[in-house]
């Protein structure tokens, strides 16, 4: 698939009536300081009719007015803290073409091809990018990237509606909530969990896992396994049998047991071997009172279930649910609330830093899942009708999987799990197995 890039520009926010100033800022909440200090790339794809570049570009304009923080930079402030600057700077905006039609690039596996669908972040100082590819049949594929310190998923995608909505003509609602006193410590601070460890550790501790520079990336391999609504009720139904309760693990709960299982038999990791799952847990419906929905930031703190591998092999897989089940349970109101408090009263103290390191090139024997299950990525209409495909970029990081709603729209799900490649013929004879 051969893409020529045909222009690149930065676009602005417009306002109506007299603009902001634009030497104002937005404080990193402490949500935002530990989560990954890099970029998350999207790709979407559309069957024609699609809108001209000319009104996506348009639309893009009118909603960074509403989500100015796209559109500023990182810096610092007055007392060096790491802040979102309100500069409407701008956003980078490439519009491209492809010598083929969308059917001839599809279906898109996860590849290096799908980078040249999006900007390079490598060095840039845009928070986002836009790049829309245009296809010999009409089709349109838009590629973009946001700087994750600025906004989590759940808000990533509230944005990329808002973006579509302008883009048709229609009011951005609800419009983003930024009030970030709500995560004010409390008075005394009580440090009801341990964080280190968990979101904070010592800048002396040594690195456990390799780099990119000591992996070669052919090493890796993403491999994106459909499962369908069938088979995913047959799971459920395993791994909820005999828990002790007459409610049901989730689909979500009941899928990440399935695969940590799989990879962990797929790696022949050692039988003494402690293997854990970082999972993503939104604090918006856990802290009291409950966050609004339309918080715009990052809302995100992580469970970390962790079992010896023989453990998680010999027992079935309602085990390993369970073990995810209440890995999750635990990080609830309490948990963000000590959270809070230990990330404004001891984590500077300590001179901590966040545990995140996108650098990070394999993660085994650990893993880490992202859901996007809950996330409106579909409902991202430019003018055109919803996406055709929707699907992370290509990112080789052994270990770290994606989970989406499968764009056949049936209930079905699409895990996008990065394997080490000896490991990949195994995993495929075992990950459909209920065994």
């Amino acid at each position: 698939m051969k893409v020529k890039k045909e222009s690149s520009r930065i676009i602005k926010p417009t306002y109506e009536g007299t603009p902001p100033p634009n030497t104002s800022y937005t404080p990193l909440s402490v949500f935002d300081k530990v989560t990954y200090d890099d970029h998350m790339a999207v790709i979407y794809a559309y069957r024609p009719p699609t809108p001209p570049n000319t009104a996506l570009e348009l639309g893009l304009v009118k909603a960074l007015s509403v989500y100015r923080e796209w559109a500023g930079r990182l810096g610092k402030n007055d007392e060096g803290d790491l802040v979102i600057l309100l500069n409407d700077k701008g956003v980078r905006f490439v519009e491209a073409s492809a010598e083929c039609t969308l059917d001839q690039a599809m279906p898109f596996q996860p590849s290096a091809s799908l980078l040249a669908l999006h900007p390079s972040w490598k060095g840039v100082e845009e928070l986002v990018q836009v790049q829309l590819t245009r296809f010999t049949c009409g089709s349109m594929v838009v590629g973009f990237t946001a700087h994750h310190l600025v906004a989590d998923g759940r808000s990533t995608s509230d944005f990329l509606v808002a973006w579509g909505r302008a883009c048709r003509g229609l009011e951005i609602d609800p419009t983003p909530s930024r009030d970030r006193g709500i995560f004010s410590p409390r008075d005394p601070p009580r440090f009801e969990f341990e964080h280190r460890g968990a979101e904070f550790t010592s800048k002396k501790i040594k690195k456990d896992y390799p780099y990119i520079d000591d992996i070669i990336m052919d090493d890796v391999v993403v491999h994106r396994v459909h499962f369908s609504y069938e088979f995913l009720a047959k799971l459920k139904a395993k791994a909820s049998a005999m828990n002790g309760t007459n409610k049901s693990y989730s689909t979500f709960e009941s899928l990440v047991a399935h695969l940590w299982r799989a990879i962990t038999k797929a790696t022949s990791l050692g039988g003494f071997e402690t293997t854990r799952v970082k999972i993503s847990v939104d604090g918006r419906a856990r802290l009291n009172p409950r966050v609004p929905t339309e918080y715009f930031g990052n809302m995100v703190l992580w469970a970390s279930p962790s079992a010896k591998a023989e453990d998680l092999l010999r027992e079935q897989l309602p085990h390993a649910a369970k073990l995810i089940h209440d890995a999750v349970s635990r990080v609830n109101n309490n948990y963000f609330k000590s959270f809070i408090d230990f990330a404004s009263y001891k984590a500077e103290e300590e001179a901590l830093v966040p545990t995140t390191d996108a650098n990070k090139s394999a993660l085994y024997p650990n893993l880490e899942v992202a859901s996007w299950l809950r996330f409106p990525f579909y409902d991202v209409d430019f003018g055109g009708g919803c996406p055709y495909i929707f699907m992370p970029s290509y990112l080789p990081r052994e270990g770290t999987m994606f989970l989406l709603p499968s764009f056949v729209g049936d209930g079905s799900i699409d895990a996008f799990v990065p394997l080490f490649r000896d490991n990949l013929a195994s995993f495929k004879q075992i990950c459909y197995s209920l065994d």
